[in-house]
């Protein structure tokens, strides 16, 4: 008999067939009634043993946690909470758990202790809707591309090249750091390493995308970005997942609509798609929130601040009217920021972010024309020398999710600004090829996908959205 998931039998209507289930337990209670889930829904089924034509030795086997397969008739529950059931009549122990040993137990667990147990942690509701809906999200992200023409470009992940220009980069090499061969001058002799050259792991596709936006048109790319930023909050991974379309032709208005729309388009998707995890997750965050102090409250529901994202405009202010607003606001003025701003030129922080979102604007902002001492140097100088073309997405509860600009197409002017910066020019002798060879307006823009999940689950955590978090001091699994 064809094995059937949980999902389609809570949807089914079709009583009194022949049905084939496999799950783990999530409960067994009364030696009669178990909770079984198979993970393609957060919801379980009930399935009804008949306890006493049932040996006793299999009652016993019956766990939280044990793998079985279930063969019964589907009937319309009688009991409340659910529509069907099943009624078993035959069960087989595929795998047991040892109730005394299994750490995930049908209580509340902290999210530390589920962390310290990432390879169980998904066998609870919260992290089995957290990672369905991520899926469900990089679905949405291949399909929003491929739909508007945009080819999937595979970003090499060891690289020479430093596309920040932070130097918070993990190096890559196969030297023997105990003899580690050196040069005359009595530096490390990097001729000698696999590449023959110093090589890490990158931080972003972006560099290698634009040189083939420059003939495909429109690519994206979606892939591991590695950052060796000694950085413990809960914002911050070392690995992460980075999506960055790079477009030609386009300018900073367009690059603007683009990211909008992508948003929008993906958020959607969960939202129509994701419908029962979305619900617990809300669900959850609500019951979270009525635990703390008022003032740390979210002021959305979760439901209702992915919709707050979806239905409204995003609105474009430039950072010199940003930092007029935030200067002369009463945070501000009262010294409730923890970061006062004071002048023209400073970085702004998640809490001035969160403000001109939240409190000012009311809708998500995108903000553009940053100084140009603040931002790398591949970004597009405006006529006034002092401003890049760059943009920000800022989000309610998050603030910056999208960090882009149009990019600097001219040869001179970029080749200026490496100089200033003291970049070594033969590093990136192929991306300013670009700039020599037909070269045209373009632009492009980053989205780190934990924030985006982050984001539509409403996990506090960063470490939480993805499978198996590496952070300074833990590469754990």
């Amino acid at each position: 008999m064809t094995r059937t998931n949980v999902a389609e039998l809570l949807s089914s209507d079709k009583f009194l067939q022949e049905v084939t289930l496999k799950g783990w337990v999530r409960t067994f209670r009364a030696n009669r009634f178990i909770a079984l889930n198979d993970g393609s829904t957060i919801n379980n089924i009930q399935c009804v043993v008949d306890f006493e034509n049932t040996d006793e030795s299999v009652l016993k086997r019956i766990t939280t946690g044990a793998a079985v397969s279930v063969k019964g008739i589907l009937i319309e529950s009688q009991g409340k909470g659910q529509s069907v059931e099943i009624k078993v009549s035959e069960i087989e122990i595929l795998g047991d758990s040892n109730p005394e040993e299994y750490p995930i137990q049908p209580k509340k667990h902290s999210f530390e202790f589920l962390r310290e147990n990432a390879h169980l942690r998904i066998r609870t509701n919260t992290f089995s809707a957290v990672m369905r809906l991520r899926s469900a999200l990089s679905f949405a992200v291949h399909k929003y591309f491929t739909e508007n023409g945009f080819y999937n470009f595979h970003a090499p992940i060891i690289t020479g090249s430093d596309a920040e220009g932070a130097g918070e980069m993990f190096n890559v090499s196969t030297l023997d750091p105990e003899n580690l061969p050196k040069t005359e001058e009595g530096t490390v002799d990097r001729s000698k390493d696999f590449f023959g050259k110093e090589t890490n792991l990158t931080v972003s596709g972006q560099l290698e995308a634009e040189t083939y936006a420059m003939a495909l048109g429109k690519v994206y790319t979606f892939g591991p970005t590695f950052r060796a930023e000694n950085s413990n909050t809960t914002r911050h991974l070392s690995e992460f997942w980075m999506i960055e379309p790079e477009v030609a032709f386009n300018n900073l208005d367009d690059n603007m609509d683009l990211s909008e729309d992508f948003i929008k388009s993906v958020i959607s998707y969960v939202l129509e798609n994701c419908k029962d995890d979305l619900a617990f997750l809300d669900n959850r965050l609500t019951q979270e929130d009525k635990t703390k102090p008022t003032i740390e409250r979210n002021e959305m529901s979760l439901l209702e601040k992915l919709n707050f994202v979806v239905d409204n405009n995003f609105k474009r202010v430039s950072y010199t009217e940003a930092i007029d607003i935030l200067r002369n606001c009463k945070p501000n003025k009262k010294k409730k920021f923890q970061y006062i701003i004071n002048e023209w030129g400073a970085d702004l922080q998640s809490e001035h972010e969160r403000y001109l979102v939240e409190k000012h604007f009311k809708c998500p902002v995108i903000l553009f024309d940053y100084p140009a001492n603040i931002k790398a140097f591949y970004m597009r100088l405006n006529d006034d020398g002092k401003t890049v073309r760059a943009m920000d997405v800022l989000f309610p509860g998050i603030g910056e999710i999208v960090g882009g600009s149009q990019r600097e197409e001219r040869l001179d002017v970029l080749m200026q600004k490496i100089k200033e910066l003291d970049i070594d020019e033969k590093e990136l002798w192929w991306y300013l090829d670009t700039r020599k060879f037909g070269t045209a307006v373009h632009s492009g823009f980053g989205l780190g996908f934990e924030r985006l999940v982050q984001f539509t689950t409403g996990m506090g955590n960063i470490r939480d959205v993805i499978p198996y978090p590496r952070t300074p001091q833990n590469a754990e699994f």
